[in-house]
């Protein structure tokens, strides 16, 4: 992939200057804009909250039959059924940043290139243009920017890791760049 080479202005093509980034994304990261997104719209925040109180329920009235004697098998289920839901609103964006491995790993290294445009993100096998009103909002973590369409459930997201930074002042010219174009969540 061949990103724009800036001159000693700090200015491509007359534009403000760009923040190239070159990283691998990671599960953890994929898992800490999961969680991030589950936090943009109503419906994910929602969801957030409905989930774990659906299993807390299910344990205690699965707990509660089995201490006044109902059948033991009814009981255990439901006991079960309100562990997993737990454990899925627990672990849920872990796991589901785990099931994108392989893909994550055969993107391999990922180059990042922001500036007054929008954002090319380029990996070995693909390359994608998203102009500012794509994902038209963002938050930020303390490793990752994370920018989101949240108009559509927050369906489509790009993570961006802090690590990937050529220089230490990149990470405030990035949340200049995006402060300047997106909504910060």
């Amino acid at each position: 992939m061949h990103m724009q080479e800036m001159g000693r202005s700090g200015v491509a093509d007359g534009r403000e200057a760009a923040v190239e980034l070159v990283y691998e994304v990671t599960t953890a990261d994929l898992a800490q804009a999961i969680r991030v997104r589950n936090t943009a719209t109503p419906e994910l925040r929602r969801q957030r909250w409905l989930v774990p109180l659906v299993g807390v329920l299910l344990v205690a009235l699965g707990g509660g039959t089995l201490a006044v004697g109902q059948p033991v098998p009814k009981s255990l289920a439901v006991l079960a059924g309100g562990l997993a839901i737990c454990g899925l609103a627990l672990f849920g964006p872990r796991l589901q940043a785990r099931a994108f491995a392989g893909l994550l790993a055969r993107a391999g290294e990922t180059r990042t290139r922001v500036d007054g445009t929008g954002i090319l993100v380029a990996t070995a096998r693909s390359s994608t243009r998203l102009e500012w009103g794509a994902q038209p909002a963002y938050a930020e973590t303390a490793d990752t920017f994370v920018l989101l369409d949240v108009a559509k459930g927050a369906a489509a997201m790009t993570v961006i890791p802090k690590r990937g930074v050529r220089e230490p002042g990149d990470v405030d010219r990035l949340r200049t760049l995006l402060d300047g174009r997106l909504r910060r969540l």
